[in-house]
């Protein structure tokens, strides 16, 4: 694979991978196939197998890694262009307004928006980076906490907003490259409340 994730921020890219015919094309093509072996894991004809293919491979979303003789004919192997790819959300929705973005900041709204554009932003500059050939320096923190009662999630959130406060004016360089940073939470997947101690 060329690369570990793709950004689709093309509309039409976006219906090519959404098809579920081409969904588990794209999810066979990790490991590299051709139209004959895709027909026979699939149990289609060749010939749709074939179509879809070449609309993939126009989209961007499949490359060809070999061609090989068969049978007086030649064999083209393709590979899925990345291992998972990732919908630009202005795609779905268009950009976010600017009324969005003053969203109070325990709202869930927001909160997801804020990570949409997380997505859009740091897929395309990762993009870029690698066309460039240079690396793109994130970093990421990532934490599960269990507070006892809501009210310690606002004082929590207070405490760290002082921390990243004190941090900021430490660290704010004028002139420097400008970062962005997001403390979020939200509850756990798959979380469940714990039980009450038997009395």
């Amino acid at each position: 694979m060329s690369e570990a994730l793709t950004l689709l921020d093309n509309a039409a890219a976006v219906r090519m991978a959404l098809s579920p015919i081409r969904r588990r094309l794209l999810a066979l093509l990790r490991e590299p196939g051709s139209a004959t072996s895709l027909a026979a894991a699939m149990d289609m004809p060749r010939q749709k197998i074939g179509y879809h293919l070449r609309a993939l491979e126009a989209a961007g979303l499949v490359t060809e890694v070999e061609t090989r003789k068969r049978r007086g004919f030649t064999e083209r192997l393709l590979a899925a262009s990345s291992d998972a790819y990732v919908i630009d959300p202005d795609v779905l929705s268009g950009p976010s307004s600017q009324a969005a973005r003053t969203q109070d900041r325990y709202a869930a709204d927001h909160l997801v928006r804020t990570a949409a554009e997380t997505v859009r932003d740091v897929g395309r500059m990762r993009q870029a980076a690698e066309a460039e050939g240079r690396r793109l320096l994130t970093f990421t923190l990532d934490a599960e906490i269990a507070f006892a009662a809501p009210c310690d999630i606002e004082r929590f959130a207070e405490r760290l907003a002082g921390a990243l406060s004190e941090l900021t004016a430490e660290f704010n360089t004028e002139g420097g490259r400008p970062y962005r940073l997001i403390a979020a939470a939200h509850p756990a997947a798959g979380a469940r409340r714990p039980k009450p101690l038997p009395q």
